[in-house]
């Protein structure tokens, strides 16, 4: 069987509240829930929001979205009530998007546990 297929995965500790940022903030379609998990369909690819007791802070991206139009997101998420990071060192435009060195712009936000997720436009 060929691993062609990835399920993506990230955590919450309050399952109420991911459901509403994922399908509501973010516009992802909601698929099921069980004792253990959030689903969400994301393209083609299954999205698992693990029900956990506990969540250590990751200083690290998560989970990314590639888009077409990183103005254009960046605008309608923050319609949404999302709020982009701005780290020292990056310079980023008033949308928080940052432009990388090979070209790709890109712009960071977190979900209500503190996963950091991101959007990335390739040139």
């Amino acid at each position: 069987m060929a691993l062609d297929t990835p399920i993506l995965f990230a955590a919450t500790t309050d399952a109420k509240r991911a459901r509403r940022f994922y399908e509501k903030t973010l516009g992802l379609k909601f698929v099921s829930e069980d004792p253990f998990a959030l689903v969400f369909k994301v393209g083609s690819l299954a999205l698992r929001i693990q029900k956990v007791a506990a969540k250590p802070a990751l200083g690290y991206t998560v989970l990314g979205w590639q888009v077409s139009d990183i103005g254009r997101e960046v605008r309608r998420l923050t319609r949404a009530g999302v709020r982009f990071a701005r780290y020292d060192g990056l310079e980023q435009d008033p949308g928080g998007v940052w432009l990388s060195p090979a070209g790709a712009k890109v712009a960071w936000f977190r979900d209500p546990d503190g996963n950091t997720l991101s959007l990335t436009e390739y040139q």
